[in-house]
C-alpha cells in the first residue's frame, strides 16, 4: 500500500505540470461577482449562485463566501479562479468549515468541495473592477520665447 502515495503524487504532478504552463502570462483581472453551480445530491437541484465579493450566500447547509474572483483578459487562455470559503450549518451543531481555498473554473475536480450533500463548483466571474484611468502625461515644456 505504500506505493499509492508515490503514484498518487505522480498523478497530482502531471495533471498540474500542463495548468501551470498553461498559465495567464498578461494582467488577470479582479471581478466583483463569483458565479457558482451549487448541486444538492439528494434533490438532484441545481443553482446558480452569485455571490459578490465578501457576502455570505446560504445554499441548503452551506455557508459560501467568495473573497476573490480573477479572470485572465480576452487575449490570454480563458480561466477564472475564486478564493472561497464554505462552512457548513447543521442545524443543532456548530458551524464547521468544509472547504477554503482557490476554485477554477477550468478544472473544477482540482480544488472541490467534499460534502456527501452538496457539490459546489465555480462558472465564472463576473463584474470586472474597472481600473482607475492612468494620469495623463505631463505637457511637454514650452520652447523660451523669441521676443
Amino acid at each position: 500500500m505504500r506505493l499509492a502515495a508515490p503514484v498518487g503524487l505522480g498523478l497530482l504532478l502531471a495533471i498540474v505540470g500542463p495548468l501551470r504552463a498553461a498559465r495567464a502570462d498578461g494582467p488577470v483581472l479582479a471581478n466583483l461577482v463569483a458565479e457558482l453551480q451549487a448541486l444538492d445530491k439528494i434533490t438532484a437541484r441545481t443553482t446558480q449562485l452569485r455571490l459578490p465579493l465578501g457576502t455570505e450566500v446560504a445554499f441548503g447547509t452551506l455557508r459560501i463566501t467568495a473573497r476573490a474572483c480573477l479572470k485572465t483578459p480576452p487575449t490570454e487562455p480563458p480561466e477564472s479562479a475564486a478564493f472561497l470559503e464554505i462552512k457548513v450549518a447543521d442545524p443543532g451543531t456548530a458551524t464547521k468549515t468544509a472547504f477554503t481555498g482557490w476554485m477554477f473554473a477550468s478544472s473544477p475536480s482540482l480544488s472541490a468541495l467534499e460534502h456527501p450533500v452538496y457539490d459546489v463548483w465555480l462558472l465564472d466571474c463576473a463584474e470586472p473592477v474597472e481600473p482607475e484611468p492612468a494620469p495623463p502625461p505631463p505637457a511637454a515644456p514650452l520652447p523660451p520665447s523669441q521676443g
